[in-house]
This record gives C-alpha cells, structure tokens and sequence, in this order.
C-alpha cells in the first residue's frame, strides 16, 4: 500500500466508494490506490463473512483514507471497530453552506486514523520556549504536561523577566525544566537559541507561551515528519482565537483566495509548531538572532541548506491574537475575520483539541 496523508484532500471531488475483500481489499472493483482515495469522501466497509488479513484496510486508515462502517465483526481490534463505527463525522451535510464543517469533521476524523494506525515509538522533544509574559507561563507548562507520545523537556527563554516571577509555574510542573534568563534588549531569536542551547531531546519544538495545543500536537508532527521523510515540519495556521472580539475563527484559504492545504511540502508553517531533529537544528544554524521574523527567517535558512518542510494539519493548534502591537507576526484583526472560512463566538476549536 503506497498511499500517505500526503496529499489529503480537504475538500474531495468525490463522494463515497465501496470497500470490499476479494483475494485483497479493493475499491469498486479495483486496487486502492487506482481509485485515487483522496479524491473521496470516504470509504464504507463491506466486511467478508470470514476473517481476513487487515493489512491494506490498516494502510488506508494509516493514510487518513476516512474509512466508516455501520458495524464491525468480532474479529476486528476493538481500538479499530470503535473509529470505524463511530460515523458522527457524517452528521454534517456535506453540502452548501454546511459544506467546510463537513469538511473539518472528516478531517478529524481522518487524523484520528492516522494516529490509530501509525502510533511512532516514544521520542524525546526539547520544547523551547522564550516569553516576556510571566502570567502566560503556568498555562503553557500545563499544555505541555498534557502532550501524549512523547518524552518531553522544557527550555524556557526568560526575555527581561526573572526566574523568581515564573518559579511557582515551573515548581509546580510534572516535567523537567531549565530556563535562562536574558535582558528584555536581547533579540527574541537569540533568546530562543540561547534556550535551545540546553537541548538533549532527539527532537526540537518552538512552542508559542501565548497559543493553544492539543494533546497530540508533538506526536502528531513526529509522525507526520516520519510518514512525509521531511527534515522541518509544521502545521497550517487554521484556527484563531481573536481576544478582543471574543470569537474563533478557521482560515483555509489565503487572502488571495487560493486554498490553504495541509499535507503538502511547503515552505510556510505555523512559527509556533516547527519541529525537527536537533541535529538538523544545529546544521541550520539555530534561530537568527533577529527581533522579528524570526520564523519566517529559519525555514528560509533550511531551505538554502537543502533542509524539506511540510505542513501537516493544523486541527491541534489554536494562535491566540490580541492587539497587534502584543504580537511578532503583526497583522490587524481585521486581517482574519477577512480570510475566515468559519467564525464562532467564544473558543471553538478543532474536536482534536479535546478541550472543554
């Protein structure tokens, strides 16, 4: 099965092909990857009335093919029968205006697959982090006590605020945690290098303090830098947060209106979600000792060393945005509830945020 998440279609051209066992699973007929499966909808299950091998039904879920049955033999894993029934994805008519949040429930439900399917060996992750804002502090240690799948550590960037006004946070957080503390005049790039100096996870994360996770967030970027053999991986900047207006928003396309894929090589990625091996970081060159831009600046550095990105799904991230002046990335407000695809009151994330 050579299928991958790479590629998923957000919006299939597609409707729903049938899945059925024939000396091998085959769609309508065929071999799967013949039907082009990320051109559909989904797939729905005919079961045989005998136990069959599931390897190609397992590499289609691997592959975040949404796969859906009305009910599964005893002879199926019971991890495996619950995603394969579970067909609440499909309450969302996939039609006119209802169409995107049709979208957005199959892609969950495509990623809860994936993860299902592929389940990478625990890694270590140094998660680096610099912040000038003491009081975000206990929050982000918390979401990253809560990451599954991963063997993580914390390198905090102190920027002009002392260990005392944070020690409470760090004291009180279940993982191990350095920090180092740096003049508010230092460049934000060179703070983050200074913690990412402490560094002995196989991996490097930059987490933004002031953003949300979910709990799969690290895995999810580790499995999918294994299944697209990327160096830099990333997730797209879908879902925001705006603080003053008290609303959500889901952006899948640009301002020029051109789609905003995930599952693509690309050389954009959310600033707050890059990850990648810390040998690869060291190769790169670390972070430029810049004020701003400075993510914008690395994944150009990785570029000109040869360095592959890929932007995996973003349903695990939320950015939060307050004023501009609050923000490195300086766009108005305005800004977003222009490219919203979808707009909420309140927080409304992604399902995968498992958030109350």
């Amino acid at each position: 099965m050579s299928v991958t998440p790479c590629g998923f279609t957000r919006t299939p051209g597609k409707g729903f092909a049938r899945l059925h066992w024939a000396d091998g699973w085959r769609v309508d007929g065929g071999p799967p990857e013949a039907s082009e499966p990320h051109s559909l909808r989904g797939l729905e299950i005919d079961w045989p009335g005998a136990p069959v091998p599931l390897d190609g039904l397992t590499g289609l879920a691997g592959a975040g093919i949404p796969l859906t049955a009305q009910d599964a033999p005893a002879w199926v894993p019971g991890d495996l029968a619950a995603l394969l029934t579970d067909r609440d994805w499909l309450a969302q008519p996939a039609d006119g205006t209802a169409r995107s949040l049709a979208d957005l429930r199959r892609e969950e439900h495509s990623v809860r697959l994936r993860r299902l399917v592929h389940r990478p060996a625990r890694v270590s992750v140094s998660i680096v982090m610099s912040t000038k804002r003491p009081g975000l502090v206990g929050a982000a240690l918390a979401q990253m006590e809560r990451q599954r799948g991963v063997e993580a550590e914390v390198l905090i960037g102190l920027h002009g605020v002392a260990f005392e006004q944070v020690r409470a946070a760090v004291e009180a957080c279940s993982l191990p945690v350095r920090w180092v503390e740096a003049a508010r005049s230092v460049p934000f790039g060179e703070v983050l290098n200074r913690a990412a100096a402490m560094a002995s996870g196989d991996y490097l994360a930059k987490w933004d303090d002031d953003d949300w996770y979910g709990p799969d967030h690290l895995s999810d970027l580790v499995m999918a830098r294994s299944y697209a053999g990327a160096d830099v991986v990333g997730t797209t900047a879908e879902f925001f947060y705006l603080e003053p207006l008290r609303a959500t928003i889901r952006r899948t396309t640009f301002a020029s209106g051109a789609a905003y894929p995930s599952e693509v090589w690309a050389d954009h990625v959310a600033g707050g979600t890059i990850l990648l091996q810390s040998a690869k970081f060291r190769e790169i060159g670390g972070f430029p000792a810049l004020p701003r831009a400075v993510d914008l600046e690395f994944l150009k550095a990785a570029q000109k060393i040869g360095a592959r990105t890929y932007r995996t799904h973003g349903l695990g991230y939320v950015l939060r945005r307050g004023l501009t002046d609050e923000h490195t990335w300086q766009l108005p407000l305005a800004h977003f509830v222009r490219v919203a695809t979808n707009q909420w009151r309140g927080f409304r994330p992604s399902l995968l945020m498992e958030s109350a």
